[in-house]
């Protein structure tokens, strides 16, 4: 099981800010990514159709062999993360507890603020999960759809997206929070301007960095990992597929990874699955 790659999922780019952090915190690890760019965004869709889509997804990367799933999508992981992790013989991990836990570490003064899309934000999974951990918690909770439509749309350093930024993050102003989760990961790569929109002593918590932190601990726990000497037998190999266009997705992909060589492959909706197009990679 060692040499299989770490799965993750995600509805399209926004997984690889987990991505990212895999590779920098696990070099030792091969990671097998699908983003489902032709069906973004999850979160306005109805969370039974959220959950349909992420057990597709799940089959194509099971199906090539992985030791370990990572749901990188929050509507994702409210939608399909307790069936998975009853059904499938391998860990599975979402990112919304994760990202509640560095939340409570985080707050002073228990004011705690959430953004994510409709799906997620309406599933009401981060409030519960916040509050289950810890009853005192103030959680303001507020959907920001077009932040992944930004993302999506290669939009992050247009003129007009700080003040959309600034304009959908004003329902914070009089909620005196000190946290912010930000409950889609899509969002980290509009970090430096929600900072800047909400000020510096506004503390944003990334859920895929603390997912990744988790999947350490996991993959040791079940003596899943792999060091350094394992790499002469196993080699690292990152392969990336996306359900949309390869050539805006590895453009996107190679930036983003800072890899300019990275190879991005196609994989097509065909009917009720998920297959890979072996004549289309970019």
């Amino acid at each position: 099981m060692k040499e299989l790659p770490i799965g993750i999922i995600d509805s399209g780019f926004g997984g690889l800010t987990v991505v990212k952090q895999c590779l920098k915190q696990l070099p030792n690890e091969s990671v097998l990514y699908l983003g489902d760019s032709a069906r973004a965004p999850y979160g306005p869709r109805p969370l039974a159709e959220v959950r349909k889509f992420i057990w597709q997804l799940t089959y194509f990367l099971r199906e090539k062999g992985i030791k370990m799933l990572v749901i990188a999508c929050n509507t994702g992981t409210a939608a399909a993360l307790y069936e998975l992790k009853m059904t499938l013989p391998i860990p599975v991990l979402g990112v919304i507890d994760a990202g509640s836990r560095a939340a409570i570490k985080h707050t002073n003064n228990n004011h705690i603020g959430v953004i994510g899309t409709e799906g997620t934000i309406h599933s009401g999974q981060y409030t519960k999960t916040l509050l289950a951990k810890d009853a005192r918690l103030q959680v303001y909770s507020h959907a920001v759809p077009r932040f992944v439509s930004i993302v999506e749309e290669n939009r992050v350093e247009a003129p007009q997206t700080y003040h959309q930024v600034k304009e959908d993050l004003s329902y914070f102003e009089d909620k005196d929070i000190d946290t912010l989760v930000l409950g889609c990961t899509h969002y980290p790569h509009l970090k430096d301007t929600i900072q800047k929109a909400v000020g510096p002593n506004i503390k944003l918590i990334d859920s895929g960095v603390e997912t990744i932190n988790e999947v350490s601990t996991i993959l040791d726990y079940f003596n899943l990992s792999r060091s350094a000497a394992d790499l002469a037998d196993y080699g690292v190999h990152h392969q990336i597929y996306t359900t949309g266009d390869p050539e805006r997705f590895a453009r996107f992909a190679r930036n983003w990874l800072e890899d300019p060589y990275l190879t991005v492959k196609q994989a097509r909706i065909k009917g009720e699955m998920i297959i890979e197009d072996t004549d289309s990679q970019l």
